[in-house]
């Protein structure tokens, strides 16, 4: 992948192929894709493309997904009139780590990855550490990468075990849950799949230039020997990804790993040899409007801050535009989009889709586009990334108010400056006006007039660079408002000409 801070966009792939072919009115498999598809997905600003849920899904977890009333109540709430052909299963209920013969098999991946990479544009791929599929092939030529267990053990508890060609197996499960009835888990302790997670991902790497670890705080081994204990075996003395990295990295050096990382596990598995991980909290305190929350969160270390994934949505999470509105929606993208980190944004989201797609669907309902939305975010991710502000330093700004109006707790502001100039974000977190002076810490302020431009309306102000010192800049924004300014010098005194 091309940028220490990827800004990537998710979609997911059977869904968004299902669309394709309904527009073009035609059955349509990745090499098949029009040209001008393509180019939708390759907004300005997006530089990596997530295709999620291509490896080949399991024909038996499929069954068990029809077979589960609970399951099929959420399909059919999710897409009235649903029939069985449109349940294809989990894309994280694997058979095998080859691309899905529904989607075009490889040589419809390679098609995709060749019409992006014309683009620009990286591809990123998942992989599942914890489980696999019942039907997949290593449960019968490897039967050692399991989770295993006895008989009394299935006959004692059949939701919890499995029995396949005459052995016992655990079923995939985390600590905190039921275990998932569709998966065998695999034993993060076990030599043998260690070296064959390594062997996967590198032939997994051929295909893409990164991957996207699902679930990825199960393999650490605190989580691990806690979740399994004795069964595991004996804790080794190496983390399951460090050794898994740094071996895939020997084959494949430019390879990116973003982990899935919940639990407050994100600086642990930096520290093991992820790029990038989810920063779910930040998600948890924008969607519940904790602004005290979310300004204490951004006072991390920076080289922390720079290897999260910011987002407000994932085919996980329901739809930002359920959970926040169009309003909100627009004020936390504001904040995504000129934080330090990497960015993650999911197909369906800039057009303000309410409706949560179940990962084992293939279609989707058609909902109406909210007005100007796309607009906006285009505007938002074009302006960002075009000013080239993210290449600079960023730094977060403090923000004072008054005695009787402390409207100033419910906004949040930073800078960036660098070789692309200097970049100031203010944001109204809360659903009135806000109002605050914003103090400028650059040294070369006073002495001169400097100009004000919002990347995102186009307004420009002029102010005096001893007053954006101190008192600050005075910032008014209503309710979810923000400014994203560009900050310029006007020429000063005594330099070819009188003041402005």
């Amino acid at each position: 992948m091309t940028t220490d801070m990827p800004v990537i966009y998710e979609v997911n792939t059977r869904v968004w192929l299902s669309d394709v072919a309904r527009r073009h009115g035609r059955p349509m498999l990745l090499q098949d894709v029009p040209k001008q598809e393509w180019d939708e997905l390759a907004m300005p600003g997006i530089d990596t493309i997530w295709l999620m849920g291509v490896w080949e899904r399991s024909g038996e977890g499929r069954a068990i997904a029809l077979a589960d009333p609970e399951l099929r109540r959420s399909f059919a709430d999710a897409v009235p009139h649903l029939s069985d052909d449109d349940v294809v299963g989990s894309p994280y209920c694997v058979r095998d780590y080859v691309p899905d013969q529904a989607l075009g098999g490889p040589e419809g991946l390679a098609a995709a990855r060749a019409a992006l990479n014309r683009r620009r544009l990286a591809l990123l791929l998942d992989y599942v550490p914890n489980h696999v599929a019942p039907d997949h092939p290593w449960l019968r030529t490897h039967p050692q990468y399991f989770i295993r267990g006895a008989a009394e053990d299935l006959r004692r508890d059949p939701a919890a075990f499995l029995g396949r060609n005459g052995q016992v197996y655990a079923r995939g499960r985390d600590p905190y849950f039921a275990p998932w009835p569709d998966v065998v888990q695999l034993n993060a302790f076990a030599p043998g799949l260690r070296t064959a997670t390594v062997n996967t991902l590198a032939r997994i790497g051929e295909l893409c230039d990164g991957v996207r670890c699902d679930m990825a705080m199960l393999m650490t081994n605190d989580v691990f020997a806690r979740t399994w204990g004795e069964a595991a075996g004996s804790v080794p003395g190496q983390e399951f990804w460090t050794s898994v990295i740094e071996r895939v990295r020997r084959r494949r050096p430019g390879m990116t790993f973003v982990a899935e990382a919940y639990w407050d596990l994100e600086w642990t598995l930096q520290q093991q040899g992820f790029d990038f991980c989810y920063d779910k909290r930040l998600y948890d305190r924008l969607v519940s409007g904790d602004v005290a929350g979310v300004r204490a969160h951004l006072g991390a270390g920076l080289d922390y801050q720079r290897r999260l994934v910011r987002f407000l949505e994932n085919h996980d999470e329901p739809r930002a535009a359920a959970t926040l509105g169009p309003v909100r929606e627009r004020a936390a993208a504001t904040a995504i989009a000129t934080l330090p980190g990497a960015m993650l944004w999911h197909e369906g989201q800039f057009e303000g889709r309410r409706a949560k797609v179940p990962v084992f669907l293939s279609r989707r309902l058609d909902e109406p586009p909210v007005g100007g939305l796309r607009d906006f975010h285009a505007r938002l991710l074009s302006a960002v990334h075009a000013s080239g502000m993210r290449t600079g330093e960023w730094r977060m700004a403090d923000l004072t108010g008054w005695p009787d109006n402390r409207s100033c707790d419910g906004m949040l502001a930073w800078s960036w400056s660098g070789a692309a100039g200097r970049h100031l974000i203010a944001i109204n977190l809360q659903d009135r006006a806000g109002q605050a002076r914003v103090p400028l810490d650059w040294p070369d302020l006073p002495g001169r007039r400097w100009v004000l431009r919002d990347l995102l309306t186009g307004a420009s102000y002029e102010r005096d660079g001893a007053e954006l010192r101190d008192p600050g800049l005075y910032v008014a924004l209503d309710g979810w408002h923000g400014h994203v300014f560009s900050i310029e010098p006007i020429q000063p005194v005594g330099e070819g000409g009188a003041e402005p």
